[in-house]
C-alpha cells in the first residue's frame, strides 16, 4: 500500500516538473545578423510602402501575444515557434492573410505606377543610379590599387633577378678578364723561349739542351724554365 501511494508521488512530481519546463523558454543563442546572402528589400524614399506576405502578416499578429506569454524567449525561438504554428495551421485560417496580402500587393503595384510618374521619384532614382555608379568606380578604384600592389611585388622581384644577373655577369667578366692576362703571360714566356732556343742553335756544344727544351715545347710548354 505503501509502496503504492509513494509511486504516485513519484508519477505526479515527473509530471509537474514536465510540464513547468514546457512552460519555461529554453535558452538559445543570440540573435545573429541579416542572413548571409539575402538580399533585403530597398525602400523607395517617399514612396509606398511594399506589401508583406500572409506569413509576415501572420507572424506580425501572433509575435506580441508570444512575447507577452514569454517575455524571456529569445527573438529567434519567438520566429521558430510561430513558424510551426503556421505550418500546422488549417488552410481556412491561412485564407484570410493570404488574401489580404494579395490585396496589398495589388494596391502596392497600383500605388507604385502611380508614384513612378512623380517628379520625387525621378529625383530619387537620379540619386540611385550616381549612387550605384559612385560604388562601381569605388569597386575598380579598389580592383586598381591591388593589381597596382601586384605589379609593384612582381617588379621588385625582376628588379632583384637583373640585380644578381648583373652580378653574375661582372664575376664572369672579372675572371675572363684574368684568364686573359694569364694566356698574354705565357705568350710573352713561349717567345722568350723561342728567342733562346734561336740563341742555343749557334753553341754547338748546347745541342742537346736545344734538343730538350723543343721537346718540352712540343709537349707541355709551361714545364719550361723561366
Amino acid at each position: 500500500m505503501m509502496g503504492g501511494i509513494k509511486q504516485e508521488q513519484s508519477d505526479a512530481s515527473q509530471q509537474l516538473r514536465a510540464s513547468h519546463s514546457m512552460d519555461q523558454p529554453q535558452e538559445e543563442p543570440k540573435k545573429r545578423g541579416w542572413p548571409k546572402g539575402k538580399k533585403r528589400k530597398k525602400v523607395l524614399p517617399n514612396g509606398p510602402k511594399a506589401p508583406v506576405t500572409g506569413y509576415v502578416r501572420f507572424l506580425n499578429e501572433r509575435r506580441e501575444h508570444m512575447r507577452a506569454r514569454y517575455p524571456d524567449l529569445p527573438f529567434p525561438e519567438i520566429t521558430k515557434r510561430l513558424g510551426a504554428e503556421w505550418t500546422r495551421l488549417a488552410p481556412n485560417d491561412k485564407k484570410r492573410y493570404l488574401e489580404e496580402a494579395e490585396r496589398d500587393k495589388v494596391q502596392y503595384a497600383q500605388e507604385l505606377k502611380e508614384y513612378q510618374q512623380t517628379e520625387a521619384y525621378q529625383i530619387s532614382s537620379a540619386k540611385i543610379h550616381d549612387k550605384r555608379i559612385k560604388k562601381a568606380r569605388e569597386a575598380e578604384l579598389r580592383r586598381l590599387r591591388k593589381a597596382n600592389i601586384e605589379f609593384e611585388e612582381q617588379n621588385a622581384v625582376l628588379q632583384r633577378h637583373i640585380k644578381d644577373m648583373n652580378n653574375a655577369k661582372e664575376r664572369l667578366e672579372a675572371e675572363l678578364g684574368q684568364d686573359e692576362k694569364r694566356t698574354q703571360a705565357l705568350h710573352q714566356h713561349l717567345l722568350a723561349i723561342k728567342h733562346t732556343l734561336v740563341q742555343v742553335r749557334r753553341r754547338p756544344s748546347e745541342t742537346w739542351i736545344l734538343r730538350s727544351c723543343e721537346e718540352t715545347l712540343d709537349t707541355d710548354p709551361q714545364k719550361l724554365p723561366s
